[in-house]
C-alpha cells in the first residue's frame, strides 16, 4: 500500500455517475427551495476531487439503500450533539462524516450511526447523499483487513455567500423548513496497519435543519462546495 492514499470514503464518491450526482442535486434543490432561491446553486454536479494516485474503487452504496437499525450499536460513530446552532452542528457533522474506524465498526454500524444524525422529517431528509459516503461492503471489508481508520479536525464553518444573499432578499423563506446551508473546511488524517497513513484537506457544504426550540439535524450533503 502506498504511503499516502486518499480515503476510500472520498474515493467512493469521486466515482459517482453523472446520473447519481444529478439525482442528489435534484433532492437538495427540493429541500432548499423551501428555504430560498439559493437552491438553484445546487443544480451543479460539483467538482470531482480525484487523485492521480487513487486506484479504482468498487461502487459506493446503492442509492436506494435504507439505514440499518442501530440494534447492533453504532461502533465508533459518535452520537449527535444537542446543538441549536447550525454552524456548530455542521462542524460536528463534518467531523463525524470524515471519521471512521473499520477496526471496531462494521459497515452497518457506520450507517446506523450516521443515520442518527439525520432529520426525522421525511419531507426533507436526503439519506442517499449521506449513505453514499460509505463504501460498499467489499471495500469496507478490505479497509477492515488493513485496520484502516480516520480522524478529522475542523478549521472553519460559514454560511455560503449565495445562501446569505438569498436570505437577505427573502428572510421569511427560512421559516418554512429552517434549513441552513453551511460550508465546512478541515483535515482528515488516515492510518492503517504497518504504519501506513496520510492526511488531506477536506471541504463540504451541508444542509442542516435547526428549528426553533429543537436540536439541529443533518439534512443533506451538497454535490459541490459553495463558497
Amino acid at each position: 500500500m502506498p504511503k499516502r492514499s486518499p480515503s476510500p470514503l472520498h474515493r467512493a464518491t469521486t466515482h459517482w455517475s453523472t446520473s447519481r450526482r444529478i439525482l442528489v442535486g435534484a433532492i437538495v434543490i427540493t429541500v432548499l427551495l423551501a428555504v430560498a432561491g439559493f437552491a438553484a446553486w445546487f443544480t451543479g454536479r460539483g467538482e470531482q476531487h480525484a487523485s492521480g494516485q487513487a486506484p479504482s474503487a468498487p461502487a459506493p452504496s446503492a442509492p436506494a439503500e435504507t439505514a440499518p437499525k442501530p440494534s447492533a450499536g453504532t461502533g465508533s460513530v459518535p452520537t449527535p450533539p444537542k446543538l441549536a446552532d447550525p454552524l456548530a452542528y455542521a462542524r460536528a457533522s463534518a467531523v463525524m462524516l470524515w471519521s471512521y474506524d473499520s477496526r471496531t465498526t462494521t459497515r452497518d454500524q457506520q450507517l446506523a450511526g450516521m443515520n442518527a444524525w439525520m432529520t426525522r422529517e421525511t419531507k426533507y431528509t436526503d439519506w442517499t447523499s449521506i449513505s453514499g459516503q460509505v463504501p460498499d461492503p467489499v471495500l469496507w471489508s478490505r479497509m477492515a483487513d488493513n485496520a484502516q481508520h480516520a480522524t478529522a479536525t475542523v478549521g472553519e464553518a460559514h454560511f455560503p455567500s449565495a445562501f446569505k444573499q438569498a436570505l437577505a432578499e427573502n428572510p421569511s423563506a427560512l421559516t418554512e423548513a429552517y434549513i441552513y446551508a453551511v460550508t465546512v473546511t478541515g483535515k482528515q488524517t488516515i492510518a492503517w496497519k504497518d504504519g501506513g497513513g496520510g492526511a488531506e484537506d477536506r471541504s463540504v457544504t451541508l444542509a442542516v435543519q435547526c428549528r426553533p426550540g429543537s436540536d439541529c439535524a443533518l439534512v443533506s450533503i451538497a454535490p459541490s462546495i459553495a463558497p
